[in-house]
């Protein structure tokens, strides 16, 4: 009978891992907004998303409501890295009764506690009168917390059953009792409006020894449960502790989770810790199979059939009653006790967890044990004694060992939710069974280990319970408040109103009126330049189609061919080597043109004159869909011979010298119009293209009547509105920023392409570094160290934004190596705050991009006549393509700026190559259809 009870007290290790495995699947479903209801361990996010870092500072008032007694602490932080906190305690008993009481009666006594505990340490120390007092709030019972200092009572537990608490907010109860307490307050230190006050401490029945002015004023900024409590206690002394146990009358564990897997909170970024609540683990049945029939006699008996079942396998509130009905079952099979009185065991907390722990912690034969136990009432045998020895060790071995399940299960979790190999953690620890028991370290970390090989825990014991890490939770709240205010002040600038993007908008339709305009154009920042590309794709377009794609040191050339069935590409990539790109310009044409003869003969394309789209990008001044002066050369070029000549005439003077006639040049186009136009053959509402790449500009189909700068007024006409100048007036000083101005300063050309420099990639790296370095001097991030990396220009690249913001946890991950990359020591939060600083400055570039397609759009819709424009928009760009937010906000702004258009977006594929040959295609299509 006695191994048999054995054996039903022990959990085989694959029956082990089976729990794991399904406490993570229950994990999972409290963390999602979907299935939380149906989950056991309820994983409650408690609104803590940072751990001290040790420069807190200050007096932090805390209050712990406990099994019997009411606890408030006065701690002192000195910013030293909490290595030496100064903290005065009192201790209040709790009156009989009171824990079956009103809730009222409940807060004003706690309330009435924190008043005496604050006039005896004012009265030591007045300067502290003066003070407005934070206080963190140990609220041990299971709450919904929906804000770090809101917290409502979902169920009374450990004895405590007061009347009008359950659904309501625990921290504005007790803020309610303390301004009362402040207020009220008279002569005789009694607050008015209580009643029934018998089991008032004597302290508040006699003559009061302060007076209500001496109070000073305390708010309640937080409120946790002992477990979070612990692992804030924890993590002082220069150790970072993520999770927390508390192995006591109850159990439970918390831990610091990926923020965007907390689905219950509004909080993507960063960590938050989740208090799980594991005490329901099993209410589902799935822990039948290992409950034994003691467990379902101790849980028959409870306050609570069926609930908490794991805590009632562990909690020491009932360790005791399972010995308890253990010895009474092996009474019954006459394994113990034969034929004496065991009546003691019948009454119910006759066996204590006091008596287990010195029962199984005597090292020295069964003497002890038979003191105890005949201490209880019981005549036991030697034989007895050892066999109780037996049951008791089972009960908390069995105990210690279900914990470390649970343990195993958070920390596989971490590890996998990290995307890490390995963890390495800290598990912050207190409660009587973990204090009491010698060996549950041991069994807490060999059992975890093995479940969870891939983890190595490391526990810390909690000093000072978990007072002083309310006031840690405290502290930071109050750092990152301050924090936050300061972070604010700094981004504030760049965070742009609907009013701000409205008045953008406004101005992008005066500047473009204005460059359409043949008396404002030449003084117009938007120089609005004429195409000459005056359909989009229809559809009809067949053939072959040449494109040439110039614009650096490789260039490409490419064959489109157009049937019924679609669009087939072939193209090959030439280099100019750097001789060419700085010699003669006859020498750069005479190459490419050697190029297009080399692809031609290997596409088996020399025997018919096919049209060709030219895609130059260098500044041109058009002044026509074939003829366009360079204005200048850039990337590197400088060709001589061909500034201010017609670069269509250049490349057709270079044919006939080669004696070249396969091609006719009838378009030369930039790849935004390129861009239209691919996206125009699939999507014949494709009037605008868009490009958001290095650099940024649009064109769109403009109403030949409004285009002042070409003769006539029929039909349409692509118009480049060469945005990226926008502002180079002016006009958009008011939102540019100190970062802003710094980066314009140290480009090449200071002053010029503002607009561009607000929003695309080759500037959007540069401002961050900037913000970043202001915010480091401001010991805003990075403790207030700048690496010799960060202060160099341009080192922060625009793709380590796309990198920074993706939405998930293992992001951050990322961040701490691009961070390692530029010699910058991070901690967590710098990781979280540096990802905020990234999508603000992107989030700023996508609304000011989409204030200017509003005006756009609108415009458009103006011309037509309509009330309500449909409309499509080809797209190209890295920083358009690549980042995650990017296209999301710009899509989402634009739809708030101009609500009578529907806008679509789509992708351009190969805008500078298929859009340039589809140019050409339809310039033929036009000049067929006028010929005929």
């Amino acid at each position: 009978q006695i191994q048999r009870a054995l054996r039903s007290l022990s959990v085989p290790l694959e029956r082990l891992h089976i729990m794991k495995g399904h406490m993570v699947e229950d994990m999972c479903r409290g963390l999602s907004q979907q299935t939380h209801r149906q989950a056991k361990v309820q994983m409650l996010p408690t609104y803590i998303c940072s751990t001290p870092n040790g420069t807190e500072q200050g007096n932090f008032l805390v209050v712990e409501l406990c099994q019997n007694q009411v606890r408030t602490v006065l701690v002192t932080l000195y910013g030293d890295g909490n290595m030496s906190p100064s903290m005065v305690y009192k201790t209040f008993e709790l009156p009989e009764g009171i824990t079956h009481g009103t809730g009222e009666a409940l807060f004003d006594f706690i309330a009435q506690c924190v008043s005496q505990f604050l006039a005896q340490t004012i009265q030591s120390d007045p300067s502290k009168s003066e003070e407005r007092l934070p206080l963190g709030f140990v609220f041990p019972f299971t709450c919904q917390q929906t804000q770090l200092d809101k917290a409502e009572l979902l169920s009374w537990s450990k004895g405590f059953s007061c009347n009008d608490v359950v659904g309501k907010d625990v921290v504005e109860l007790l803020q309610s009792a303390i301004n009362k307490q402040k207020m009220g307050a008279n002569g005789t230190g009694q607050a008015n409006g209580t009643t029934g006050n018998s089991w008032l401490p004597s302290w508040r029945r006699k003559s009061s020894e302060f007076t209500p002015g001496q109070l000073c004023q305390v708010d309640v900024v937080a409120v946790m449960n002992d477990t979070v409590g612990t692992m804030m206690t924890c993590s002082t002394e220069g150790r970072p502790c993520e999770v927390a146990m508390v192995a006591d009358k109850g159990s439970n564990c918390c831990f610091m989770a990926e923020a965007y897997l907390v689905e219950r909170a509004d909080e993507a970024s960063g960590r938050m810790c989740v208090n799980t609540e594991w005490g329901c683990f099993g209410d589902d049945g799935t822990l039948n199979d290992i409950i034994t029939p003691y467990d379902e006699c101790v849980d028959v008996e409870s306050s609570n059939p069926g609930e908490k079942r794991f805590e009632k396998m562990v909690g020491t509130l009932y360790l005791g009653e399972i010995v308890r009905h253990a010895l009474i079952g092996l009474t019954a099979e006459k394994a113990v006790f034969t034929g004496t009185d065991i009546g003691v065991l019948r009454e119910k907390g006759a066996f204590t967890m006091q008596n287990i722990l010195d029962i199984i912690n005597n090292e020295e034969g069964t003497t002890e044990v038979k003191r105890i136990l005949e201490a209880l009432g019981l005549q036991p045998s030697e034989r007895d004694c050892g066999r109780v020895q037996q049951i008791c060790r089972a009960v908390v071995g069995r105990a210690a060992t279900l914990h470390a399940t649970g343990l195993a299960a958070i920390l596989s979790y971490m590890c996998q939710t990290r995307d890490m190999e390995t963890l390495m953690v800290n598990v912050g620890m207190d409660g009587e069974l973990y204090k009491g028991y010698p060996r549950f370290q041991e069994i807490l970390l060999s059992v975890s280990r093995l479940l969870s090989p891939e983890c190595m825990a490391t526990l810390l014991p909690s000093r000072d319970g978990s007072g002083r890490g309310a006031a840690m939770v405290t502290a930071v709240a109050l750092r990152l408040a301050a924090l936050r205010r300061d972070v604010n002040e700094v981004l504030a600038p760049l965070r742009l109103s609907r009013a701000d993007l409205e008045k953008v908008q406004a101005l992008m339709r005066e500047e473009m009126e204005r460059g359409l305009g043949k008396e404002t154009h030449d003084t117009a920042s938007v120089r609005m330049l004429p195409t000459y590309v005056c359909h989009t794709p229809d559809g009809t377009e067949r053939g072959d189609f040449l494109a040439l794609d110039l614009g650096g040191t490789n260039f490409r050339v490419l064959v489109v061919r157009v049937t019924e069935e679609g669009i087939t590409m072939a193209s090959e990539i030439y280099v100019i080597p750097v001789a060419i790109m700085q010699g003669t310009g006859e020498a750069l044409f005479d190459h490419i043109i050697d190029c297009i003869i080399d692809f031609q003969m290997k596409q088996s394309l020399m025997a018919h004159m096919l049209p060709l789209g030219f895609t130059f990008s260098f500044p041109c001044q058009q002044l026509g869909l074939d003829k366009a002066l360079l204005l200048t050369w850039t990337k590197g070029f400088s060709a001589s011979g061909c500034v201010g000549q017609d670069v269509v005439q250049l490349l057709r003077e270079a044919a006939s010298r080669k004696q070249h006639s396969g091609m006719q040049v009838v378009a030369l186009v930039n790849d935004t119009v390129g861009t239209m136009m691919a996206c125009g053959y699939d999507d014949p509402k494709c009037e605008i293209g868009l490009i958001v790449g290095t650099g940024t500009n649009a064109c769109y189909m403009e109403e030949m009547k409004n285009v002042g700068t070409v003769e006539g007024d029929q039909g349409r006409m692509c118009i480049n509105m060469e945005w990226g100048a926008f502002g180079d007036n002016g006009c958009l000083d008011h939102i540019f920023t100190h970062f802003d101005q710094v980066v314009d300063q140290s480009t090449i050309n200071p002053g010029k392409q503002r607009f561009e420099k607000l929003i695309s990639g080759m500037y959007l790296g540069e401002i961050v570094r900037q913000i970043l370095m202001v915010m480091t001097e401001k010991q805003l991030l990075f403790q207030g160290k700048l690496s010799s990396k960060l202060q160099t220009k341009n080192i922060f690249q625009t793709k380590f934004l796309s990198t920074i913001e993706v939405s998930n946890g293992l992001a951050l991950r990322q961040i701490q190596a691009i961070l390692n990359e530029l010699e910058i020591d991070a901690s967590f939060e710098d990781s979280v705050l540096l990802r905020e600083v990234c999508q603000t400055v992107s989030l700023r570039a996508a609304q000011l991009c989409a204030a200017g397609l509003a005006a756009v759009v609108e415009k458009i819709r103006e011309s037509r006549g309509l009330d309500q424009l449909s409309i499509t928009i080809g797209v190209d760009g890295t920083l358009y393509k690549l980042h995650p937010c990017f296209s999301t906000n710009l899509q989402k702004t634009l739809k708030d700026l101009a609500p009578n258009c529907n806008v679509s977006f789509m992708l351009s594929e190969d805008g500078s190559g298929k859009g340039a040959a589809l140019v050409a295609a339809v310039a033929t299509r036009t000049d067929d259809a006028m010929e005929e």
